[in-house]
C-alpha cells in the first residue's frame, strides 16, 4: 500500500509550517536519508529528508503553501510493485479509527437509527463536497445543524463528532450562572476590520503576518502578561576593558579575530551565572530548574523579527572562541539556517541596542529565561573619580529585567553586581 508523507514536526513547538520548496518530482526514485522538500517553521528554513525508499507518486502539497499542518499528507511514496493507480482518492480512503464512532457512541445514538440511515454526503455553496463521518452527519441532522458553515478538525478537514458538538454547544445564559461569577466582562477591543476601516481614507500597505511575526507577537504578549518582571538598573564603568580589548586585538590580528565589546558581555555574563548560580534558573510551570552550565542567548535582529541563537557552556570557552561561534550563529540567523537547538534552551539573554545608539532600555523575558539584560551604548560622561575630583569615564547603562517567579530581588542585585564586576575588572574573564 503507498506510503503517505506527512509534514514533519522540526521542532517541538511545530504545530504547522511553509512547504516552501519541492526538491524532488512526481516520479523521482528517493532512498532514505535524501532530501525532499524545504520547510519553513517559524523561525528557520530546514531541510527534510526521506525515511524510507521508493518513488515519488503524487505531490499532495504545492510549493509556497502556508500553514500546512503537522502531520497532514503531503506526498504519496510508492513501494516495490506500487503504481499511481494504487494511490487512492482523498474521499475513497477509509476513514481512520479516531474518526468512527466508538460502541459507546453507537449506544448514546437515538434507537431506530443505524449507520447506514445517514444522510449522504453534501456540498457547499462552491459546490464542494463535504467529507464527514456517519456519525458527525448523524448528530447535525438531531441538532439541525448545517455541515456547511463547520470545518473540520480529523483528517483532510473531515467532520468528526467533537467539530459538531462543538458547533452546536449552547451558549450558557447569563441567568444561569453563579451570582459570584457574575463578573463584568472586559470591553473588546476594536477588532481587524475596524481597525482598517479608520485608515480606509488613508493611503497605506497591509503586510500579512508570518510565521515568525506571529510567534513573537504570542510569546512577547504571553511574557508581559504572565511574567512579574521587575528592573534592575547599573551603570558600567568601561574604559578598562576598552583598553583591554585594544591590546587583545593587536595581538590577535594576525589571525584576524575582532572581539566586541558583545563578546566581553556574554563571557560576563556566563561568568556571573557561575558565581551566583541560584540565579542560573528557569520557570518549569509548576518548578524552577536551576542549571549547572551557563548557556547564553543572544538577540540577533533579522529582517523582520529576531532570534536568539544561544551559546552553550559559555563559561568555559575563551573570548576569541565566544566571538567565533556569535559570529557564525548570527550569521546563519539572518539566513534563517539555524537548527531548532541552535536557538531554543539558555536560562539568561541579552539584547544588545548599544550598536544602535540607545544608551538604555527595558528588555521582555523570553520564557522560560529568568532574566534578560539590556545593554546600552557606552557613552563618554563626567563622573566624580576616587580621589573626588571630577573626571571623564566611558559609562554603559544595562537594565536587568528579572522574572520575580524565579528571582528574587536581593538575588537578581547579586547577579547584576556580578556582571558589573566582570566588566569593570575584565582581566578576571582571561582567568
Amino acid at each position: 500500500m503507498p506510503t503517505e508523507i506527512l509534514m514533519p514536526a522540526l521542532s517541538p513547538t511545530m504545530e504547522e509550517g511553509t512547504l516552501a520548496k519541492w526538491l524532488v518530482k512526481e516520479g523521482d526514485s528517493v532512498a532514505s536519508g535524501d532530501l525532499l522538500a524545504e520547510i519553513e517553521t517559524d523561525k528557520a528554513t530546514m531541510e527534510f529528508e526521506a525515511v524510507d525508499e521508493g518513488v515519488i507518486g503524487k505531490l499532495l502539497v504545492a510549493e509556497g503553501s502556508a500553514g500546512v499542518k503537522v502531520n497532514t499528507p503531503i506526498a504519496v511514496l510508492l513501494g516495490e510493485d506500487e503504481s499511481e493507480d494504487d494511490i487512492a482518492e482523498p474521499a475513497a480512503r477509509p476513514a481512520p479509527e479516531a474518526a468512527r464512532p466508538s460502541d459507546a457512541d453507537a449506544e448514546a445514538a437515538p434507537a431506530g437509527r443505524s449507520e447506514t440511515a445517514a444522510p449522504p454526503a453534501g456540498e457547499r455553496g462552491d459546490g464542494a463536497r463535504i467529507f464527514a463521518s456517519p456519525l458527525a452527519r448523524r448528530i447535525a441532522a438531531d441538532r439541525g445543524i448545517d455541515l456547511a458553515q463547520i470545518t473540520g478538525s480529523g483528517p483532510r478537514c473531515r467532520i468528526v463528532k467533537a467539530d459538531v458538538e462543538a458547533a452546536g454547544a449552547p451558549k450558557p445564559a447569563a441567568a444561569e450562572a453563579p451570582a459570584q461569577a457574575a463578573r463584568p466582562a472586559p470591553a473588546p477591543g476594536p477588532d481587524a476590520g475596524q481597525i482598517a476601516a479608520l485608515y480606509a481614507d488613508r493611503d497605506h500597505q497591509e503586510i500579512t503576518l508570518d510565521g515568525m511575526r506571529k510567534t513573537i507577537a504570542a510569546r512577547l504578549t504571553e511574557a508581559k502578561q504572565q511574567i512579574p518582571h521587575f528592573y534592575l538598573r547599573r551603570d558600567i564603568h568601561l574604559d578598562a576593558l576598552l583598553s583591554l580589548r585594544a591590546e587583545i586585538n593587536r595581538q590577535l590580528a594576525p589571525r584576524e579575530i575582532k572581539l566586541s565589546v558583545n563578546d566581553f558581555v556574554i563571557k560576563a555574563c556566563a561568568a556571573a551565572l557561575q558565581r551566583v548560580p541560584e540565579a542560573n534558573a528557569v520557570w518549569a510551570g509548576d518548578r524552577i530548574l536551576r542549571l549547572t552550565p551557563s548557556d547564553v542567548a543572544v538577540a540577533v535582529a533579522i529582517e523582520g523579527g529576531l532570534f536568539t541563537p544561544v551559546l552553550r557552556d559559555a563559561h568555559q570557552k575563551s573570548l576569541s572562541a565566544l566571538s567565533t561561534e556569535m559570529k557564525d550563529l548570527a550569521a546563519r540567523a539572518r539566513d534563517r539556517k539555524l537548527s531548532p537547538q541552535e536557538y531554543q534552551g539558555g536560562s539568561f539573554a541579552i539584547s544588545n541596542l548599544g550598536m544602535f545608539g540607545i544608551e538604555n532600555f527595558d528588555a521582555v523575558i523570553n520564557p522560560p529565561h529568568g532574566a534578560i539584560l539590556a545593554v546600552g551604548a557606552g557613552v563618554q560622561k563626567p563622573v566624580v573619580q576616587a580621589d573626588g575630583t571630577l573626571g571623564v569615564a566611558t559609562v554603559m547603562s544595562v537594565t536587568l529585567s528579572v522574572d520575580h517567579r524565579v528571582i528574587d530581588g536581593a538575588l537578581g542585585a547579586q547577579l547584576l553586581a556580578a556582571i558589573k564586576d566582570g566588566l569593570e575588572s575584565p582581566l578576571a574573564l582571561l582567568a
